[in-house]
């Protein structure tokens, strides 16, 4: 490809869409609600022995940057659910990508129960940072109308196809790590995960559908992850018109698995990852309402309105 064909494509080419704007709100907002659904106890060691707090030795963690008593941690708390809101808006991301990508790596680092979701949300957060860094607007929504360099194109388009061959690694691996479990290839594992005392049914209603899941149609939703998580990652070189489907099956997985089993974070999360890697970003989404506020919003005169005032 010579000089010429890349530069065409770069003029015609942006990352920085609704697309991109959407996905980093759902992360945000799925660190959001965890933060603001659990109290301080249950999120956090409420106790200044080090010992109990190794991962924060040698850290700049947000929250290991206290004396580890409930008030302070529950400021701390609040505040960065302040922040998460703000990103979720999609206010001035070259700036909030910044404090995103520090609240969800400390949030991950910090807390007590962290589950794959904040796990992943750290990590993608992170990959995003040069996109975010690069991208002038001031609301993620908006659409691009501002010149961008050559350089800053490479940069932004590097951090998008870095973050969807991490999606893609991400669904391999767990593809492979269940391929070394019996229960999985026999097709029962599901049948143990919904025993579990942290992630399982609830003991009534397991007793509900045990009829069903101890017949043979456990192999379904078993083989079923299985056949959607190895999509997953073929999506990474499919052409961009099967996408949607994969997008499609893939949710429809992870929402069963929200309504069934309580991960709420995880699923806003997760489809939070699957749009950016499932959703071309020069498509971008029809959100007129949100377009009429932002347009409003662009119009206000606050000069103006203090005079009249």
């Amino acid at each position: 490809m010579d000089s010429n064909k890349i530069n065409e494509w770069l003029a015609k080419t942006t990352p920085w869409t609704n697309v991109y704007g959407l996905s980093r709100t759902l992360l945000a907002f799925s660190t959001f609600i965890t933060l603001i659904l659990n109290d301080t106890t249950s999120l956090f060691r409420i106790t200044n022995d080090m010992d109990v707090h190794q991962s924060c030795v040698n850290s700049y963690s947000l929250f290991c940057l206290t004396d580890f008593t409930s008030n302070q941690l529950t400021i701390l708390k609040w505040l960065s659910a302040i922040i998460l809101l703000v990103v979720a808006s999609g206010w001035r991301p070259k700036y909030t990508g910044i404090l995103h990508a520090y609240i969800a790596l400390s949030f991950n680092q910090g807390v007590i129960t962290v589950d794959g979701a904040d796990q992943a949300v750290a990590v993608f957060t992170l990959i995003l940072l040069p996109l975010t860094l690069t991208d002038k607007r001031k609301w993620h929504w908006q659409s691009v109308e501002i010149h961008y360099s050559p350089l800053s194109k490479i940069i932004g388009l590097s951090s998008y196809y870095a973050f969807r061959i991490q999606v893609a690694i991400l669904y391999f691996h767990s593809f492979i790590a269940k391929l070394i479990e019996s229960e999985w290839v026999h097709g029962t594992a599901v049948w143990y995960y919904l025993q579990g005392q942290l992630y399982g049914f609830h003991e009534a209603l397991f007793d509900f559908f045990r009829p069903l899941l101890s017949s043979a149609f456990i192999v379904i939703p078993t083989w079923g992850t299985l056949l959607i998580q190895i999509l997953l990652f073929m999506a990474l070189l499919m052409p961009k018109k099967y996408w949607k489907y994969v997008l499609i099956l893939a949710i429809i997985m992870h929402e069963i698995f929200a309504v069934l089993l309580g991960l709420v974070s995880f699923s806003i999360a997760i489809i939070g990852i699957l749009i950016l890697y499932l959703r071309p970003v020069e498509n971008t989404f029809q959100f007129m309402g949100a377009r009429k506020l932002i347009k409003g919003l662009k119009n206000i005169n606050i000069y103006k309105m203090r005079r009249t005032s």
